[in-house]
């Protein structure tokens, strides 16, 4: 099975579709991206492209609400906090302060100190 994301005007994600490896293949039986993004389109509309829940393609399975990044050739998720910047080689969002690694305690962005707040509660 091989997995397409349609992505809008804005490279916005807007949805996943499993498709069959029969539907991506060349005569010889070799998987292509370009064929699978044209049956997509074909049957649905739209632009695709493919993406893997190993990560194995542009670095992160698509979700919805994530943006494709034709500079990384990656997926990249929403920005969860408007404090943090994009760290290009691993396509994700980094805080401007690494969060504490202290085993058995949870830790919280706080964007309006611009600190991470210890969580109460099991882990």
């Amino acid at each position: 099975m091989a997995h397409f994301a349609e992505i809008d005007s804005d490279n916005v994600v807007l949805r996943v579709v499993v498709i069959g490896n029969a539907d991506t293949s060349d005569a010889n039986g070799v998987e292509k991206e370009h064929i699978g993004a044209a049956f997509c389109e074909k049957l649905f509309g739209g632009t695709w492209k493919q993406t893997s829940y190993n990560g194995n393609v542009r670095k992160r399975y698509a979700g919805i609400g994530y943006t494709y990044n034709a500079g990384l050739d990656a997926f990249v998720p929403p920005k969860p906090f408007p404090s943090w910047t994009l760290d290009a080689e691993a396509a994700d969002w980094q805080p401007p302060v690494p969060m504490p690694v202290d085993e058995g305690k949870r830790f919280a962005w706080n964007e309006e100190t611009q600190a991470w707040d210890e969580v109460e509660g099991m882990i």
